[in-house]
């Protein structure tokens, strides 16, 4: 862990759970990382509490992913400010839980700013800047095992996810010559998010998922965000283009 001393990461979505649990790996391992989130910095507040340790590292400004001027801003900002950057990590996203009768048009416009023109942003212009500034970088998509696998409740977010697949392999072949590394991790079941607060009221629906998972696990963000330091490590120098699926076999099975 000692190679991420001093190096400068960007993460999107950056105040959900597995943004924060990748924000605290990094910070614990001695990277300077900037967060990046929809909440303005008082509501933001309680959410990085416990990263206020690292408070010297950790910077947290304020983000709209799906804004292309904003996200160009706010990594103008952060070249300025640190000099350059050398992790980014797309984790921004939203999903709406609706089958195609009942999703409007206006969720699935959302839906996809976000998670897929959002994904394109965030990485696209930190690219540029490692370009710029000369570094071979590496970046990681948060995608999911949902982007290969029909669910009929989630046709956006199904649907978006397959998209940033494609976003990873066409940026990680372009930025091959600059050394800069393009990979996608891919979760199944992680206790994050809406599944976490679903799973907290609902300890039965908890159960029927783990027991779907071959290897009978349900992932947490911290296990996430382990993944992800490493494959922007030197351990992984070698692989770009790539989709990391740790989603415990489900996608072995028929959907």
């Amino acid at each position: 862990m000692q190679e991420f001393k001093d190096k400068v990461v960007v993460i999107s979505g950056a105040l959900g759970d597995i943004g924060l649990a990748i924000a605290s790996n990094y910070l614990e391992a001695g990277a300077i990382v900037i967060l990046g989130d929809l909440l303005p910095g008082d509501a933001a507040r309680n959410k990085l509490l416990h990263l206020e340790k690292y408070q010297s590292n950790a910077e947290y400004k304020q983000l709209d992913v799906s804004d292309h001027k904003q996200v160009e801003s706010w990594m103008q900002y952060v070249e300025e400010k640190y000099g350059k950057i050398d992790y980014c990590i797309a984790n921004a996203a939203r999903v709406t839980i609706k089958n195609f009768q009942t999703l409007t048009a206006e969720e699935w416009s959302l839906e996809m700013r976000v998670n897929l023109d959002g994904a394109f942003y965030f990485a696209n212009f930190a690219a540029k800047s490692m370009v710029r500034k000369s570094v071979k970088g590496s970046i990681i998509f948060l995608g999911s095992w949902a982007a290969h696998a029909v669910h009929q409740s989630l046709p956006a977010y199904s649907v978006s996810k397959a998209a940033v697949r494609m976003i990873n392999q066409t940026m990680a072949l372009e930025y091959a010559q600059f050394g800069i590394r393009v990979n996608e991790i891919a979760p199944g079941y992680v206790n994050a998010g809406l599944s976490k607060s679903v799973w907290a009221e609902l300890p039965e629906q908890r159960s029927v998922a783990q027991n779907k998972v071959p290897l009978a696990q349900i992932m947490e963000a911290e296990d996430v965000a382990v993944q992800v330091a490493w494959l922007t490590s030197a351990q992984c120098q070698h692989v770009t283009g790539s989709s990391f699926l740790m989603d415990g076999g489900l996608s072995l099975l028929r959907p």
